[in-house]
């Protein structure tokens, strides 16, 4: 079976998968057979035993009509939006962190939230997609 980890803890070594079948499996590191600790974000392929564990679980690339997907939120969308509209704080909603994107929208009027978000447009634009999907998914 096929599908996505969403969330994996090194210190408790455990972690959860999402599955194809909407079911979500969980899983220990022991498990893991990449050469690289499982990050959330991955997709993998992955058996399940009868009590919804999953077992033997691999790392695999998703093809897409422009290379490898390695996330659901784009980088290039979110530096746009950073260059745009980030002193607002657009960005950070477009990436999930709702709480961030309030503070941006309540400081706008100072204008220090648009010199962090054209920070964060450099860092965008430097980030590779797989670190980039590996922390906002």
């Amino acid at each position: 079976m096929k599908g996505q980890i969403l969330d994996f803890s090194v210190q408790s070594n455990t972690g959860v998968i999402s599955g194809d079948d909407q079911n979500r499996y969980h899983f220990t590191g022991s498990d893991w057979k990449g050469q690289n600790a499982p990050a959330r974000g991955q997709f993998v392929d992955f058996e399940t035993n009868g009590i919804g564990q999953a077992t033997n679980i691999y790392l695999v690339a998703v093809p897409s009509a422009l290379g490898t997907q390695y996330g659901q939120k784009s980088r290039i969308v979110a530096a746009i939006l950073a260059f745009f509209l980030g002193g607002f704080g657009i960005h950070k909603f477009y990436l999930g962190r709702i709480g961030w994107g309030i503070v941006y929208l309540l400081f706008c009027w100072t204008f220090i939230p648009s010199i962090v978000a054209f920070i964060e447009f450099i860092i965008y634009l430097c980030t590779s997609d797989e670190d980039f999907a590996r922390k906002y998914g």
